[in-house]
Parts: C-alpha cells; structure tokens; sequence
C-alpha cells in the first residue's frame, strides 16, 4: 500500500521512527538495522510494509530493500509474525540470518530471542530455497577470496541469471570439494551441476 516514506525524522530510537512528511507524523516500527542505518540522519526515506492486525494498524520500515524483503519472507512462516521477525532482522545483520537460512544453521536462527527449535526449523525449512532469490547481496559465507577466477565464475554465473547467494552457495560448494585449482570454465560447470 505505502512503498516508502520520505520526510523530516522527528524522533528516532531503536524501536520506531517518527518521520514528519508532509505535515503528517508518521510512526514506523523498525528494526536495530535500520535505525544504525538513519540514527544520525535529519531526513531519511523508509522502504515500507504496512500490517493490519487485530489491534491496529501498523507501518514497518526498512533502510534497505533486502531487509524488506527478508521481513515479508519471514512472516511467511507459519508461525512467525511481524513482531518475531522485526525480532529476528534486530539480533543480525539480513545478510548473515540470510547465510544461516541458506547453510541450515540453526543454531544461529535458536539464538535470537524468541525463537526455538521448531520455529527455527520451520523457517529453514521453508525458507531455505526462496532466500537466495531475495536479491540481497548476501555474504553467504564464502569469503571475499580475491580470487580472480573465483570471481570471474561469481559474475559469469550472475550474468546468466542467478541469484549472488545462490551463485555463492554453489560456488562454495564445488571449491570446498575439489582441493585441485579449477579453472574458471570448470568453476562454472561444476556450479551449474550443483545448481
């Protein structure tokens, strides 16, 4: 209903943002990300998801599309609501809840408040093959190598459509298996059997 709201920030504090646009006050839930992101900012524009519920309606607002989109993914779960997810995107950073839905860590998931065995097993579970595709330039554990090759493979298999997490997923796959220097061409082929 609402994409973003861009004004004045009013107040700001771990928990909402009020931003004045307009004349108009808005208060908007928002997670510890994004107010790292907007704390120290006069005006600052919020990707938005708006929530009605049984006791109100609510706003949540987001610094980053892939927290956004990480958000809407969790509260797919059953199980999982605005709250817990809003919970869940404040104990870390979306691209490392991202790397633990996508590698099945659930000890990661069980150690954020709120969240216990079975609800982190859900949301690896139903989540594990949609995470990839959120667009985030998730860090999904494969390290920043400055390995030419292995970056050239990355962009290559980006540039035939696949998602970075996923690329990355594949990638960290084959080259944690094969001990011997792969090219980037069996870099790419061996990514593309495992995808």
């Amino acid at each position: 209903m609402y994409e973003f709201i861009e004004g004045l920030v009013e107040q700001v504090n771990p928990a909402f943002v009020i931003i004045n646009a307009n004349g108009v006050g808005w208060h908007i839930q928002i997670s510890v990300n994004s107010y790292e992101a907007i704390k120290n900012l006069k005006q600052a524009r919020l990707l938005t998801h708006f929530a009605v519920k049984e006791d109100g309606q609510y706003l949540y607002g987001f610094a980053e599309d892939a927290e956004r989109s990480l958000f809407r993914l969790l509260i797919s779960v059953n199980g999982v609501g605005t709250g817990m997810a809003r919970m869940i995107l404040s104990s870390q950073a979306p691209n490392e809840i991202v790397s633990a839905i996508l590698h099945g860590n659930i000890v990661l998931l069980r150690s954020i408040k709120g969240v216990g065995p079975k609800t982190a097993q859900r949301i690896i579970l139903e989540l594990q093959d949609k995470a990839g595709k959120i667009g985030a330039t998730a860090d999904t554990g494969m390290p920043a190598s400055g390995n030419k090759q292995i970056d050239e493979a990355l962009l290559a298999l980006q540039a035939l459509g696949f998602q970075r997490a996923v690329a990355e997923k594949a990638l960290l796959k084959i080259t944690n298996n094969n001990k011997v220097q792969m090219t980037v061409e069996e870099m790419i082929k061996g990514a593309l059997k495992a995808l």
